[in-house]
Protein backbone atom coordinates (compact mmCIF):
# COMPACT_ATOMS: atom_id res chain seq x y z
CA UNK A 1 0.00 0.00 0.00
CA UNK A 2 1.39 3.55 -1.44
CA UNK A 3 2.15 6.03 1.12
CA UNK A 4 -0.43 9.01 0.45
CA UNK A 5 1.97 12.32 -1.02
CA UNK A 6 3.72 13.80 1.23
CA UNK A 7 3.29 11.74 4.05
CA UNK A 8 6.27 11.73 6.57
CA UNK A 9 6.36 8.38 9.39
CA UNK A 10 6.42 9.79 12.50
CA UNK A 11 9.47 7.34 13.41
CA UNK A 12 11.52 7.88 10.62
CA UNK A 13 12.48 4.80 8.15
CA UNK A 14 14.28 2.03 8.93
CA UNK A 15 17.91 2.01 7.79
CA UNK A 16 20.82 -0.94 7.54
CA UNK A 17 24.37 0.04 7.04
CA UNK A 18 25.08 -2.84 4.46
CA UNK A 19 21.62 -3.35 3.19
CA UNK A 20 19.92 -3.02 -0.46
CA UNK A 21 16.94 -0.82 -1.18
CA UNK A 22 14.38 -2.19 -3.13
CA UNK A 23 15.42 -0.87 -6.44
CA UNK A 24 18.63 -3.45 -5.77
CA UNK A 25 16.52 -6.19 -4.44
CA UNK A 26 14.17 -6.06 -6.92
CA UNK A 27 16.96 -6.35 -9.77
CA UNK A 28 18.57 -9.30 -7.60
CA UNK A 29 15.01 -11.26 -7.87
CA UNK A 30 14.33 -10.50 -11.55
CA UNK A 31 17.86 -12.09 -12.58
CA UNK A 32 17.13 -14.90 -10.50
CA UNK A 33 13.99 -15.47 -12.38
CA UNK A 34 11.53 -13.50 -9.59
CA UNK A 35 9.93 -10.75 -12.15
CA UNK A 36 9.81 -7.73 -9.34
CA UNK A 37 9.56 -4.05 -9.68
CA UNK A 38 10.58 -2.25 -6.21
CA UNK A 39 7.20 -1.61 -4.86
CA UNK A 40 6.90 -5.50 -5.14
CA UNK A 41 10.20 -6.12 -3.11
CA UNK A 42 8.65 -3.59 -0.48
CA UNK A 43 4.95 -5.21 -0.57
CA UNK A 44 6.94 -8.63 0.06
CA UNK A 45 9.29 -7.03 3.04
CA UNK A 46 6.48 -6.13 4.35
CA UNK A 47 4.39 -9.00 4.18
CA UNK A 48 7.13 -10.97 5.84
CA UNK A 49 7.31 -7.95 8.91
CA UNK A 50 3.33 -8.66 9.38
CA UNK A 51 4.06 -12.12 9.96
CA UNK A 52 7.03 -11.56 12.18
CA UNK A 53 5.29 -9.12 14.25
CA UNK A 54 2.23 -10.76 14.50
CA UNK A 55 3.97 -14.07 15.80
CA UNK A 56 5.96 -12.29 18.46
CA UNK A 57 2.79 -10.37 19.65
CA UNK A 58 0.72 -13.33 20.24
CA UNK A 59 4.06 -15.09 22.12
CA UNK A 60 4.07 -12.24 24.63
CA UNK A 61 0.27 -12.53 24.57
CA UNK A 62 -0.86 -9.10 24.01
CA UNK A 63 -3.84 -8.00 21.71
CA UNK A 64 -3.19 -9.08 18.40
CA UNK A 65 -5.23 -6.25 16.47
CA UNK A 66 -4.44 -5.95 12.81
CA UNK A 67 -3.96 -2.45 13.31
CA UNK A 68 -1.50 -3.27 16.16
CA UNK A 69 0.32 -6.13 13.79
CA UNK A 70 0.73 -3.25 11.03
CA UNK A 71 1.97 -0.35 13.26
CA UNK A 72 4.84 -3.10 14.65
CA UNK A 73 5.75 -4.22 11.41
CA UNK A 74 6.06 -0.37 9.40
CA UNK A 75 8.33 1.05 12.92
CA UNK A 76 11.68 1.62 12.39
CA UNK A 77 12.35 0.58 15.51
CA UNK A 78 11.28 -3.13 14.80
CA UNK A 79 12.73 -3.48 11.25
CA UNK A 80 15.87 -2.60 12.61
CA UNK A 81 15.22 -5.32 15.43
CA UNK A 82 14.60 -7.95 13.13
CA UNK A 83 17.64 -6.81 10.89
CA UNK A 84 19.86 -6.48 13.86
CA UNK A 85 18.75 -10.32 14.82
CA UNK A 86 19.59 -11.67 11.23
CA UNK A 87 23.25 -10.21 10.76
CA UNK A 88 23.84 -12.04 14.44
CA UNK A 89 22.67 -14.97 13.34
CA UNK A 90 24.82 -14.85 9.59
CA UNK A 91 27.38 -13.51 11.73
CA UNK A 92 27.62 -16.84 14.28
CA UNK A 93 27.07 -18.97 11.52
CA UNK A 94 23.34 -20.35 12.33
CA UNK A 95 22.34 -18.88 9.03
CA UNK A 96 23.78 -19.03 5.75
CA UNK A 97 23.18 -17.42 2.61
CA UNK A 98 22.54 -19.60 -0.08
Amino acid sequence: MAMPKGHKMSQGYATVAEGLDYRAISEIMTERGFKMNHATARNVLLSAMRSLAADILMAQGGEVSLEKVDRVSRSPQFQSGIADMLSDLYSTGVLTSQ
